[in-house]
């Protein structure tokens, strides 16, 4: 078994949206959560719970967002909000506080809708916040590639840790999604509200990529998010495709005396790109 459970990106400012997010699930779950008496938690699920058929027919429009803030068990509630901050502070540190919360909101719904799309009769609850956390991972694989994430790994009674880039914890995630939906091996998760809210994540988070220079942010980031105490400061620029950025680039380096290669994101790091290496 292999876990991520934490990364050396530290954000420049308190991420409230974050951690106000976590708390409202585990506050949630805790109003409901019976581990005596399992009756109580489905009643509760059924009046708040998103069904698929329902919706269809114009009833329980409201789950479609109290679905987003429950969770089946401690270890779903755990698992969710684990991945939401390790990724999330960096996220909304970019964005802003009331975009990030807007972007997360956006994800869980259309994360719900290709879960309804993929099983449109089907009358099974859907519940969790894996959708919009999804969502999240997706912008987060987009702006910060190289981010170092913390994998714990456990073999019998053998276990340790080891740092791996964010696009190869990411990347094999989504991979795992793809190939769970293709081997038809649900087992009662909603994959397609996994693929649909990653996927979300990405698409909005393109125009903001772009916005921050691509190809340009990427070298001059080195694929991480900024820390605090760097003095880095990351222009905005306004282009109309990765190739005119390509094309400044070329210019700019023709300039100067001693060209400086373009610094892929997926590599190893340069040792301009050691300031982006703090810990916390």
């Amino acid at each position: 078994m292999i876990l991520p459970f934490r990364d050396h990106n530290p954000s420049r400012r308190r991420p409230i949206i974050t951690y106000a997010l976590i708390a409202t699930n585990v506050l949630v779950f805790l109003s409901y959560w019976s581990p005596f008496d399992e009756r109580v938690m489905w009643e509760f699920y059924f009046d708040w719970a998103f069904v698929p058929r329902e919706l269809l027919v114009g009833r329980d429009l409201h789950t479609l967002l109290t679905s987003m803030f429950l969770h089946g068990g401690v270890m779903h509630l755990l698992g969710n909000m684990l991945f939401l901050y390790i990724f999330g502070d960096n996220l909304e540190d970019l964005l802003g506080h009331f975009k990030f919360l807007t972007f997360y909101l956006v994800c869980g719904l259309v994360a719900t809708t290709f879960h309804m799309l993929s099983d449109l009769g089907s009358d099974a609850h859907l519940l969790g916040a894996s959708g919009a956390v999804a969502g999240v991972m997706g912008g987060y694989l987009l702006l910060f590639p190289k981010a170092r994430v913390d994998v714990v790994y456990f073999l019998g009674i053998i276990f340790g840790v080891f740092p791996v880039r964010a696009w190869i914890v990411l990347g094999i995630w989504f991979g795992l999604q793809i190939y769970n939906v293709s081997s038809d091996s649900s087992g009662g998760v909603a994959y397609w509200a996994h693929i649909g809210g990653f996927l979300t994540g990405v698409v909005l988070i393109f125009p903001r990529w772009i916005k921050l220079g691509t190809l340009r942010f990427w070298s001059t980031s080195g694929g991480h998010p900024i820390h605090p105490g760097t003095r880095t400061r990351i222009r905005r620029t306004r282009i109309s495709s990765v190739a005119n950025t390509g094309r400044k680039l070329r210019r700019r380096s023709a300039n100067r005396r001693t060209r400086q290669p373009f610094k892929s994101p997926w590599g190893k790091s340069s040792r301009r790109h050691n300031l982006w290496k703090s810990k916390r």
